[in-house]
């Protein structure tokens, strides 16, 4: 064989398969595999459910939903960057997959390249909240004590490179101040610290401060969102207080491997948008401080290519390690 065909050869032998373009005509025509990379039982996982099964209606097929967490979704997403592109394989992701560059020198995938957008599905805006027994108010006299009181103040996360972490430094790095990072393992002990006033401050969520604000021991100084969310409309936003274009939200998505035909890409963005609005659908989501979305995946696409870049900075500045 000359050199030339024996190239091409190998060429065409290290190539991924490419689905057939008939292969979107009939889809689907067997169950859809949603892999989750958390446990069971949190927020993310009962919306994957939810959406599991709306999604199930759309295509008129099984939507079953796999639970694969470890190393902060790495597990789960380089399960799915590794299937067949074919429509059947897809991930339910959130922030961590635009945090996760930032962290993983290495990571076993291309975050961009190896998985393509489908939706984002539903999103959760973070709302920063203060024990009530903290000397300030509202946003601006939290802000007016941390810059008199340089380092003094304390706010708690889920632990080093979580959502409310990164969100919190970037919040700070914008607005020039100094508050100390406590981590914790897991959201349930920072907010027992917060409600003990071993803290003062925190990211959370409207689902799970909303009891605390209502009985007195919590305040809400702003949500994290550019748009007051209609669950706490009395609560300004970080973007009307001055911080023009700030978000911390805690978006859930699905994403497909990377050569997934664009047709099956637009079956299931259909599927999706279809069930988005419906009313019973909404009422479960709401009662879990969870906004329904349904964004094109153009879009998706680029929200995650400018967090990677953010958070990536937001690494930087602030020197975060992961656990």
């Amino acid at each position: 064989m000359d050199p030339l065909r024996r190239a091409l050869l190998l060429a065409a032998l290290c190539a991924p398969a490419a689905a057939p373009a008939w292969a979107a005509k009939g889809y689907p025509e067997r169950p859809v595999h949603l892999i989750v990379p958390f446990p069971p039982g949190g927020t993310v996982d009962f919306v994957a459910r939810q959406v599991a099964a709306q999604l199930g209606t759309g295509l008129a097929t099984q939507v079953i939903v796999e639970n694969l967490p470890g190393a902060g979704g790495v597990i789960a997403t380089t399960r799915v960057a590794r299937s067949a592109p074919d429509g059947y394989t897809l991930l339910f992701t959130t922030p961590n997959h635009t945090i996760n560059p930032a962290l993983v020198a290495r990571l076993p995938f291309d975050t961009e390249k190896d998985l393509a957008p489908v939706s984002l599905v539903a999103q959760i805006p973070e709302l920063l909240v203060a024990n009530s027994d903290q000397p300030f108010k509202d946003f601006a006299g939290f802000v007016a004590y941390a810059k008199a009181h340089p380092g003094q103040l304390n706010y708690g996360s889920a632990g080093n490179g979580t959502l409310p972490h990164v969100t919190m430094e970037l919040l700070l790095q914008r607005l020039g101040i100094a508050v100390t990072h406590v981590p914790y393992k897991g959201a349930a002990p920072a907010m027992n610290d917060l409600l003990a006033n071993q803290v003062a401050v925190k990211m959370d969520t409207i689902a799970t401060s909303t009891q605390h604000i209502r009985s007195g021991r919590l305040r809400p100084l702003a949500i994290a969102s550019l748009q007051r969310s209609p669950l706490m409309p009395q609560v300004p936003t970080l973007a009307e207080l001055g911080l023009a274009g700030y978000q911390g939200i805690l978006w859930l998505g699905i994403l497909a491997p990377a050569g997934t035909e664009p047709a099956v890409i637009a079956r299931l963005h259909t599927a999706i948008t279809g069930f988005a609005q419906q009313p019973a659908y909404l009422k479960q989501l709401q009662a879990y401080g969870v906004e329904s979305v349904a964004g094109d995946p153009a879009a998706f696409g680029r929200l995650i290519h400018t967090e990677i870049g953010q958070w990536r900075e937001v690494v930087a500045k602030s020197g975060i390690k992961a656990e």
